[in-house]
């Protein structure tokens, strides 16, 4: 007994000087690297220790996310907010105790104005279903007030777009395609699809890159497909294609998209074919000719006389030209992968751009034919009472849904590692994302939201959401105080008019 111990205590012996030795080379291994390599003044001067300071940079982001950050601190979503969210997925009530922590003193923030005398619960209703392009072959009778906004297959995974299509289908809203083209994952779920053509086409170009218009009524035949949605810009990369980096073109996606695997998708900036808002108007009625579906446009704002521009051209045209429905993405929208100056510099935000857009439609005296689609970082309840509010129609969001999922907002979205399988194509990471599990979180999200919607717009006195005006809003000022959005805006929708 006594010398199978000395055996065993010998062998940990010689276990740990092994374990020491090997560390011991390492460190002097990493010493040479670090001393002999010439891109990193830090680990040269500072050999081996100079590693932490990247690894503590990397960990920065985990740790100010679990630990650091307060609830409402966090950027380009909160804790609060994705709280929100996850509870709303999973179907929990979302009361909260105590008080609010959001500091309502900040410039901007949304203070509804609550009614004396609220509709009691018997005489409230949801919003009724709005019909977009009555005059085109094929309408669409739009049943829900929020929906799903684009996001690629190939931005994001084939489990993800499944989930989606099915929890869309499931809460009866409808799903964008994304400019990455419509996959049988989208079709598979059953869903109400809106197609967008991005400024490559994908889906519906020849060997070109032009608009193929047999692909184009072939896509229309699907009852599915819904609508077209021409995606001039949106607001993560106003003026910048889509990026899809080369390691997520699977043979798959390729096949999709058009492209060849491993190729790096890089749409143009523009389409070719549109070079002001005559040609704009053209490439609308075409693609509505061919589908026989409602057609809209999307885009991010950067100036109001260019839009007013685009309004009086329809004017002196005829209403007939006109989308039937305009995507107003803000300039803080989210994205797979863009450049650091466009995600942060460019583009107007959807606060500013949708009332005065709304605006300028009540002016033209478009608001019964073109409808207002608001997109944007819109999530949470307040933010879509808010939007309706300001003049929108409908609103959609993407990134809402991707925290349904299960984001946890690690950052990974353009690098393939996404730890969630939402927006990666490896299939190790790609199997922790359920779709039997989550199409349901989908759904309930969506759910939750209008819900809650509802709720806002029975506590400031109206019957349903599309009832809400700017006189029901009140906008934080710098100095703490409040003002009316219809103070603001005085100049509203007419339907909706402060």
């Amino acid at each position: 007994m006594v010398a199978w111990t000395e055996y065993v205590l010998q062998g940990l012996i010689y276990l740990f000087v092994l374990a020491v030795g090997i560390v011991a080379l390492a460190l002097l291994v990493m010493l040479i690297v670090d001393r002999t390599q010439t891109r990193d003044a830090i680990r040269r001067n500072y050999p081996v220790i100079g590693r932490f300071r990247h690894l503590f940079t990397t960990l920065g982001e985990f740790f100010r996310q679990y630990f650091f950050a307060m609830d409402r601190e966090e950027l380009p979503f909160n804790r609060a907010q994705r709280h929100w969210i996850e509870r709303a997925a999973d179907g929990h009530g979302n009361t909260v105790a105590f008080g609010s922590t959001r500091d309502l003193r900040v410039p901007g923030t949304p203070i509804f104005v609550n009614s004396a005398f609220p509709p009691l619960d018997d005489q409230a209703t949801p919003a009724p279903p709005m019909l977009i392009g009555p005059d085109t072959r094929h309408p669409y009778l739009a049943p829900s007030i929020f929906n799903l906004s684009g996001m690629s297959f190939g931005a994001i995974s084939a489990p993800a777009v499944h989930a989606l299509s099915k929890g869309a289908k499931a809460a009866g809203i409808w799903m964008n395609t994304g400019e990455g083209a419509v996959s049988a994952w989208h079709l598979k779920g059953g869903a109400d699809i809106v197609f967008q053509i991005g400024t490559a086409k994908y889906g519906v170009r020849d060997e070109h890159g032009k608009l193929d218009d047999g692909k184009l009524a072939e896509i229309a035949a699907h009852e599915q497909v819904r609508m077209f949605e021409i995606k001039l810009s949106q607001g993560a990369k106003p003026g910048k294609g889509g990026i899809l980096p080369a390691a997520k073109v699977t043979p798959e996606i390729a096949k999709v998209r058009g492209l060849k695997v491993g190729q790096a998708s890089y749409s143009p900036n523009r389409h070719e074919e549109v070079n002001d808002w005559a040609d704009l108007l053209d490439f609308i009625g075409h693609v509505r000719e061919v589908t026989g579906k409602p057609t809209g446009i999307k885009l991010c704002i950067g100036s109001l006389d260019t839009i007013a521009e685009f309004f009086a051209l329809i004017r002196s045209r005829s209403e007939d030209y006109a989308p039937d429905f305009i995507t107003i993405d803000g300039g803080e929208g989210g994205t797979g992968a863009s450049p650091m100056p466009l995600i942060d510099l460019v583009g107007m935000s959807v606060r500013e751009a949708l009332p005065k857009v709304a605006d300028l439609r009540a002016e033209y005296m478009l608001e019964e034919r073109i409808r207002l689609i608001a997109s944007g970082k819109l999530v949470n309840p307040g933010d879509v009472a808010w939007a309706l509010a300001a003049g929108a129609d409908f609103v959609t969001s993407a990134r809402g849904f991707m925290f349904s999922l299960g984001c946890i907002q690690a950052l990974k979205c353009n690098k393939n590692t996404c730890p969630t399988g939402i927006t990666t194509h490896d299939p190790r990471l790609q199997q922790g994302l359920v779709v039997e599990e989550k199409w349901r979180r989908v759904q309930q999200y969506a759910e939750g939201i209008v819900h809650e919607v509802e709720t806002i717009a029975h506590s400031v006195g109206v019957a349903e959401p599309r009832q809400l005006r700017r006189s029901h809003v009140r906008i934080v000022q710098p100095d703490s105080t409040s003002t009316l959005m219809s103070t603001l805006y005085p100049y509203g929708p007419s339907p909706k008019a402060a």
